[in-house]
């Protein structure tokens, strides 16, 4: 049996570029592939634009996917029924980018917590109440708090409480879209450090996107890089940060702030709108040659744990 709680197979999401006509299409998620052990924090990496987003909305079931396989548990969830779909929602949550806009502001936070399980469960008023003081308390926020409006609440509280919400239904999985990028630096860390301890807390697999990569080495064990739809690069921890190969995943390491250094700019121009046949990273990698441009560029695999996109290594 496998320990596998999430395997993605060739994923391909397309969308219809209003900015081209509406006649071309962009291939926002385009062939991905991976596998997310129950336990573990596997972060996505990139751009804006790169489709990190995408993804985690298409796992969500909430855009369509061209083709491939979303496998929950075992199971294929585009062949699941209603009733189905909807056990699988309440198990993989998310929580998304922008507290200000998650929640609904003309509901109160008991209002909001209670909302999910009216809807998901068979639980008595008693009931419900004792979970959402349960949750609002693992959050760091209290049960004197929950008569409050969202805009009563600082921003880093609001994403507390759109965490709770995604917890309410005791998931198997969150998915985090860049949870902390709206949020000031000592923010994120508090926010961090809590999602680190209701990992461990109540055995949360956790699917976290960021473009920020100090936040993803503080928090994963397993990290994807994308770029322009694809993975580029893929290992654990210790081998895309201390052992990075691919040209594109050394720049974003590069472009990370350090103390007493000056930060290094090693990407040039802007992403690309035609992509190439081979290296979608042809037009912004310095070592590109002709052979980068014409032929498509596979995974390679530099270890067990380890696979990198590009035909220069």
């Amino acid at each position: 049996m496998t320990d596998n709680i999430i395997e993605i197979n060739d994923l391909r999401v397309e969308y219809t570029s209003a900015k081209l006509n509406g006649s071309k299409k962009v291939k926002a998620v385009n062939g991905v592939s991976l596998k997310l052990k129950e336990g573990e924090v596997f972060a996505i990496a990139g751009e804006s634009g790169c489709g990190k987003s995408t993804l985690a909305k298409a796992i969500t079931h909430l855009v369509p996917i061209k083709s491939g396989d979303i496998v929950f548990m075992g199971n294929d969830i585009h062949r699941y029924d209603k009733h189905q779909l909807k056990e699988y929602r309440k198990n993989v949550q998310m929580v998304f980018q922008n507290p200000y806009s998650s929640l609904n502001p003309k509901m109160t936070i008991k209002q909001i917590l209670l909302e999910p399980l009216d809807i998901n469960t068979k639980l008595s008023k008693d009931e419900k109440l004792a979970r959402v003081i349960e949750i609002i308390n693992k959050v760091g926020l209290n049960e004197s708090q929950l008569d409050l409006y969202p805009h009563e609440f600082s921003g880093g509280q609001r994403q507390r409480i759109a965490i709770a919400r995604a917890l309410i239904l005791k998931p198997k999985v969150i998915i985090a879209d860049e949870p902390v990028s709206a949020l000031d630096a000592s923010i994120q860390a508090q926010i961090l450090n809590m999602l680190n301890d209701l990992k461990e807390e109540l055995n949360l697999t956790l699917l976290f996107i960021s473009h920020d990569l100090s936040v993803i080495k503080f928090l994963s064990d397993k990290v994807a890089i994308m770029y322009l739809g694809e993975i580029v690069e893929i290992g654990t921890k210790n081998d895309i940060f201390n052992n990075p190969r691919h040209p594109y995943t050394k720049a974003l390491l590069n472009a990370i702030p350090k103390y007493g250094k000056k930060t290094e700019k090693l990407l040039s121009g802007d992403i690309p709108t035609e992509l190439p046949n081979g290296c979608k990273f042809y037009s912004r990698c310095e070592f590109a040659n002709c052979e980068c441009e014409k032929n498509k560029i596979e995974l390679l695999e530099i270890s067990s744990t380890h696979k990198v996109r590009c035909c220069k290594l």
